[in-house]
């Protein structure tokens, strides 16, 4: 056993680098479109948001049963993105600009909202029918000022095209959904410089993974426990708890405790402030009062467009075009 005295504590705690935690705080259970069951890490009374990010739920995890499944019918989003990050059953996605499609387990899918869209995400037809698991995430994310009237646009990112990597000892492993982790970079190219990776971590495992010092972050524990912070103060956080970081560090620390069997999942999302005032109600967000007005009146008028074609066979149109973009993307996309 090594013995480390206090000198040396001291010294090691000089050169750490890890940020330390400001707050634990629990997620709220809700209820979203028809009725679905979320985990709310924000905005909640406890915490509205983290800048550039809006919202955070967990969708799920629910065992449905048969006609059980609910979704989000038509609904329009202007001003911010989208991203939304399935674990576990499939959904249906549709718009108003005539995309189709379904994301499945380990599917993401990243919507810009621009200008403005019509959007609807329903449990996809099977789920619907017979039941089974539902579990996922959807993540907010805040457009600047210069970008909240660009063109909309998806980027449907099957599970098998996003970069997984493992540690040394293969006790950790990460999804890299944006930024970069353990040696490789995201495919998915972000309009709001920001990282969104999921780790799994066995028991006992740790990792380091850097953050630029400006960046706010945050973690949320999808399972399992651990400890986050720095040297000097580790806090022990658990299932459903979403963790804010000081911006004291280059660097957050992740460890699984060694006291159980079961992995530590966990989702660590960071992004560059855009420190621009937010105007908000609903699904829109813009940067004044009277652009939230002015979505509205565009939203009743129709100038978002309606969701009107039949989904089967737009999808199907839609496959060709899937395909390109994959194609396009191991041609390689930059984040």
């Amino acid at each position: 056993m090594i013995k480390i005295s206090k000198s040396n504590e001291q010294y090691y705690s000089s050169r750490d680098k890890s940020r330390s935690t400001s707050r634990v705080v629990n997620s709220v259970q809700t209820t979203e479109g028809e009725g679905f069951l979320v985990n709310r890490a924000f905005p909640t009374g406890l915490l509205s948001d983290l800048d550039p990010f809006l919202l955070l739920d967990e969708i799920g995890p629910k065992d449905l049963g048969p006609s059980e499944a609910k979704g989000a019918p038509d609904h329009p989003h202007r001003g911010f993105e989208t991203v939304t990050y399935m674990l576990e059953g499939q959904f249906e996605h549709k718009d108003s600009r005539g995309n189709a499609g379904k994301i499945g387990p380990g599917d993401v899918q990243w919507m810009t909202a621009g200008a403005g869209v019509v959007h609807s995400e329903m449990p996809e037809k099977n789920l619907a029918q017979t039941g089974g698991r539902l579990h996922g995430f959807q993540l907010w994310v805040n457009l600047p000022r210069k970008d909240k009237m660009i063109s909309p646009r998806y980027q449907d990112i099957p599970s098998s095209k996003i970069p997984l990597s493992k540690s040394a000892d293969s006790l950790v492993t990460v999804k890299v959904i944006a930024g970069e982790a353990l040696g490789i970079k995201a495919i998915i190219e972000t309009r709001t410089p920001i990282m969104y990776l999921h780790f799994t971590l066995q028991p006992g495992a740790s990792v380091i993974q850097a953050v630029p010092k400006e960046y706010n972050a945050f973690a949320y524990v999808i399972g399992g426990q651990g400890l986050f912070g720095s040297v000097n103060q580790k806090q022990l956080a658990h299932r459903g708890q979403i963790i804010i970081f000081d911006k004291d560090g280059e660097e957050v620390k992740i460890n699984a405790t060694d006291n159980t069997t079961s992995a530590f999942d966990v989702l660590l999302i960071a992004g560059k402030p855009l420190n621009e005032p937010i105007a908000r109600y609903g699904p829109f967000v813009m940067n004044k009062r009277e652009e939230i007005m002015e979505a509205i009146v565009d939203y009743q008028s129709g100038s978002m467009g309606k969701i009107t074609f039949d989904k089967d066979s737009q999808e199907k149109k839609n496959e060709n075009a899937n395909n390109k973009n994959e194609n396009r993307i191991e041609g390689g996309m930059t984040n």
